[in-house]
């Protein structure tokens, strides 16, 4: 056995987010989509735990995804790029506890790679700032910046140009319909609106926005019109992001729960609380 590695599990938060709107400005003449969303943080998600080696540079999963070998799986990409990019003699073997479904539109991939490079870059002693980690994180998917950062906050462009927004303390039921959305069918759909007008951030209101991917992917997937048809009897309710997964917000906890309670238990479901700052930035913070 490696003595190099430690055995007790240290795990560090990888949260979900919500997209609390997304409009769709246009498209760039390179295909990608000109965006404004709110992403929202979460309380709660996934876990990761890092046993880090210093003699052996082997990057893989203690507790491999069903289906997803290593070489596919963004933890250990963020792993492997963190190590190429500064040059990192040092190996880690990578636990998680999954909470989040995958392709649910609530970031579980995007906000694993996060905490991977931002748990590493710290163990492993690399160094790198924020803005050196976020860049890395573009390389890995549109979303891992967002992660990395930590904090609530608007998003233009492709969603890498970022405004810190806190937002008033609510919570949020979360609802899976078990679908899988593809988020490449829905931006290449000739259905889906392109046209929305920009927003001043200072003039978001919930109630004013929307989500322009939502009536598309409700046409294609009945079980998420179905669910979101369910959540608005009780609560103001919307897709996030590309989907499948559907939100409903909520000033009170004990609501919220109520509401779940009823839910149909054939879709998967969780309330946490939005905070405008990523529980995996105060884990950092304790670390240092």
């Amino acid at each position: 056995m490696n003595t190099s590695v430690s055995k007790q599990k240290d795990w560090w938060p990888s949260p979900a987010k919500l997209n609390l709107f997304l409009h769709i400005l246009g498209r760039y003449d390179n295909g990608y989509h000109q965006l404004q969303s709110l992403f929202q943080m979460l309380d709660y998600g996934d876990a990761l735990a890092f046993n880090v080696s210093t003699d052996d540079t082997t990057i893989r999963m203690e507790t491999p995804l069903d289906g997803v070998p290593d070489d596919d799986n963004l933890i250990v990409k963020a792993a492997r790029l963190l190590a190429t990019k500064t040059q990192c003699n040092k190996g880690v073997i990578i636990s998680i506890d999954k909470r989040l479904p995958m392709g649910g539109g609530i970031g579980g991939g995007s906000s694993n790679a996060a905490t991977t490079l931002v748990a590493l870059n710290h163990l492993w002693s690399t160094g790198l700032g924020e803005d050196e980690l976020a860049d890395l994180g573009l390389a890995l998917g549109a979303d891992v910046p967002i992660f990395v950062r930590g904090l609530t906050a608007f998003a233009g462009g492709v969603g890498e140009d970022i405004t810190p927004a806190p937002q008033k303390e609510q919570y949020f039921l979360v609802a899976n319909p078990n679908v899988h959305v593809s988020t490449a069918e829905v931006f290449t759909s000739p259905d889906l609106p392109r046209n929305t007008p920009a927003i001043r951030w200072e003039d978001y209101k919930f109630e004013k926005t929307w989500n322009d991917c939502q009536q598309l992917v409700a046409n294609c997937y009945p079980e998420v019109a179905k669910l979101l048809q369910w959540l608005l009897h009780y609560a103001p309710s919307r897709m996030t992001g590309t989907g499948a997964c559907v939100f409903a917000t909520f000033s009170d906890y004990t609501l919220a729960e109520q509401v779940r309670a009823q839910m149909p238990k054939t879709w998967q479901s969780f309330v946490a609380k939005g905070v405008n700052r990523s529980p995996l930035l105060d884990k950092l913070e304790q670390q240092k």
